[in-house]
């Protein structure tokens, strides 16, 4: 058994490449393989999100904090609170983050196939994230 003390690995500062906003991440699990799932601490400031992306295994985000949006594509969006489970099948193509005014923390669980565990695409437009008719 390996314990992972509260605290014990330092914070990192989610990639521009990956992330609108301000966005840090504490990881919580990664252990060797054979094991293929990990999980983080995600916290985003207002106005903060993921780009688009998708989870060859699917993804669950349980929200700890604050008040966030998610969607899939084709969806509409939709708000998440502290303690709301949310499971995004394989293959989905969304995204998920802060409200425009409201911080949000959530856990997220996902398990890498072949090695990746996300696919990263292009970032949500703030038209987008703002619900505006481009």
């Amino acid at each position: 058994m390996k314990l992972f003390r509260a605290a014990s690995q330092p914070s990192q500062k989610g990639p521009a490449e990956y992330f609108t906003g301000s966005v840090r991440i504490d990881m919580l699990n990664a252990p060797p393989e054979p094991a293929r799932h990990a999980c983080a601490a995600v916290t985003f400031e207002p106005g903060a999100r993921t780009n688009w992306h998708t989870h060859p295994l699917g993804q669950t985000l349980i929200v700890t904090a604050g008040c966030g949006w998610t969607q899939c594509e084709g969806e509409e969006i939709v708000e998440i609170r502290a303690g709301d489970v949310i499971w995004c099948p394989p293959g989905h193509r969304h995204w998920h983050g802060a409200t425009s005014t409201t911080a949000m923390t959530h856990i997220a669980v996902q398990e890498a196939l072949d090695g990746s565990p996300v696919t990263w695409m292009e970032p949500v437009t703030d038209a987008q994230y703002l619900r505006i008719d481009a």
